[in-house]
């Protein structure tokens, strides 16, 4: 069997950008190299989909031996229908050049039904599309598809004892959405083979559809005119607003008219900041906010996973659960530190939420403020632990009632400075206050990749030396919090 000109995946790249496709086909060595993070995510939509088969017991696998033996799975396709299977797990079919696997393949009572699983909780516009190719590939194959269904997670499910996947899973049919979009899809298979044929790269210029609906992975080629600081990075200025910017020709900082731009007063600080070098403080509310503090002061930072199955009972999907913390504390202003810590163990029977909530409560002790970096996200995980410990309620209630937000400052830019590259996220912050203390040294350097980590652990997918990646993991967190009495030392200076 000839090999496939199109696929799924690459007929849907065509439709967000037809450079995309061209790129992938005949440079595909140029593509962005995938993150841990990334290939987690992609790991993870395998399993759900791997899981959901369970919907349908009994089936037959065509998924081919390698990824680049599709035609393969076609022909074993044809075979297990050929010999009467009515469930085929990753069915695949080929239509003028086009290839098209599909998860679950069902024959009922009124005839074949396809299932397409995703892993997000709910159908997206997108996947209308990626149903319609499917739809068209294979009842152009001969299957007489009496509807198409989008498979995607229930995030309301609350898992209480081993997994119900009818409960965990939403099966909702999208073969009206798929009927109004399938005349289309001739012409874009058509005008996507020529594309594919051309003798250069086709000249599309960088905008919104690199990252919609998902981020492309030859940015790092699409972009190389684009300086590593520019006007892509002003804070929360509109991407239609940057777009704008650029099809006007500005780019760098030192293209913008700065007495005719629609900047707020925080973006235009950002760019003056850097085109002058110029370091702003707000001396009155930084020491406002220093008066607000109450000593002793406890530096607390979580880390968390959220896997799209549960793994916990009375756990949704993609529910954010705690499971380490580091908590620094402070008698007084610049006194000596006492340091906390609390890191789950990682067994998939042990539920980490209730020991970290009895050592939480113990460790933070009765008075003085919690210092925070992002309040909003350990106050809703507190929230969230208060709402399923009602015996801690209490004590919960009243650490979130002492929590400050250490952002503040940062974030209204009382303090700024060029090297924060417009950001208040303490990644940013920590480097341009305290120039000697990194995240660069350490073998975790970020919250993704620790919650990554801990999250196979958990799963059993963990290849590395669990004890010293459990140092590693208490070494990252310890950092957060040690960052935060650092940077709060360099406010204090401009008291």
């Amino acid at each position: 069997m000839k090999k496939h000109t199109l696929s799924k995946s690459t007929f849907l790249r065509g439709i967000q950008c037809e450079k995309s496709l061209y790129l992938y086909k005949h440079f595909y060595n140029l593509k962005d190299k995938i993150t841990p993070q990334q290939e987690a995510i992609f790991k993870q939509g395998s399993n759900v989909g791997v899981l959901a088969q369970d919907l349908f017991s009994g089936g037959i696998d065509a998924s081919p031996e390698s990824y680049f033996n599709f035609q393969q799975s076609v022909l074993d396709t044809i075979l297990y229908l050929e010999e009467g299977e009515t469930i085929i797990y990753e069915a695949a079919f080929q239509y003028d050049g086009v290839l098209a696997a599909l998860d679950i393949l069902v024959k009922e009572k009124d005839g074949w039904k396809a299932y397409e699983v995703k892993s997000s909780t709910e159908v997206k516009d997108t996947y209308i599309n990626d149903a319609a190719l499917q739809y068209y590939v294979i009842t152009n194959s001969g299957i007489d598809l009496k509807d198409i269904s989008i498979v995607y997670i229930n995030n309301q499910y609350v898992k209480n004892g081993e997994i119900d996947i009818n409960e965990l899973f939403t099966i909702e049919s999208v073969l009206d959405r798929v009927i109004e979009v399938l005349p289309k899809i001739p012409n874009q298979i058509t005008a996507f083979k020529k594309v594919l044929q051309q003798d250069s790269i086709p000249d599309i210029d960088i905008g919104m559809h690199c990252f919609d609906p998902y981020s492309c992975d030859f940015i790092g080629t699409c972009w190389k005119h684009i300086p590593e600081y520019s006007v892509f990075d002003i804070s929360n200025l509109y991407k239609t607003k940057k777009f704008e910017l650029y099809k006007n020709g500005i780019i760098s900082f030192d293209q913008i008219d700065l007495n005719n731009n629609n900047l707020n007063a925080n973006q235009l600080l950002q760019v003056t900041s850097e085109l002058n070098g110029d370091t702003f403080i707000d001396r009155e509310n930084i020491n406002e906010f220093l008066k607000s503090l109450t000593y002793p002061l406890y530096y607390l930072d979580f880390e968390t996973i959220n896997p799209g199955v549960p793994i916990y009972d009375q756990s949704r999907p993609y529910q954010q659960l705690v499971f380490q913390y580091s908590l620094h504390m402070q008698e007084s202003i610049g006194g000596e530190l006492t340091h906390f810590e609390y890191l789950a163990e990682a067994d998939p029977n042990l539920d980490p939420r209730i020991d970290f909530v009895k050592q939480l409560v113990q460790d933070c002790g009765t008075s003085g403020d919690v210092l925070v970096y992002n309040i909003g996200f350990e106050r809703g995980k507190l929230n969230d632990l208060m709402n399923q410990f009602l015996e801690y309620a209490n004590q919960l209630s009243s650490i979130i009632a002492r929590l400050k937000d250490l952002m503040v400052p940062f974030q209204q830019k009382w303090y700024y400075t060029p090297e924060m590259k417009g950001s208040y996220s303490i990644k940013y912050v920590l480097p341009a206050l305290v120039p000697k203390l990194s995240y660069d040294n350490l073998a975790i350097k970020e919250g993704g990749m620790a919650s990554n980590t801990f999250y196979q652990m958990v799963v059993g997918e963990f290849k590395g030396d669990i004890p010293k990646t459990r140092k590693d993991l208490l070494e990252y967190c310890k950092l957060d919090t040690y960052a935060m009495v650092r940077i709060l030392e360099v406010l204090y200076k401009f008291k």
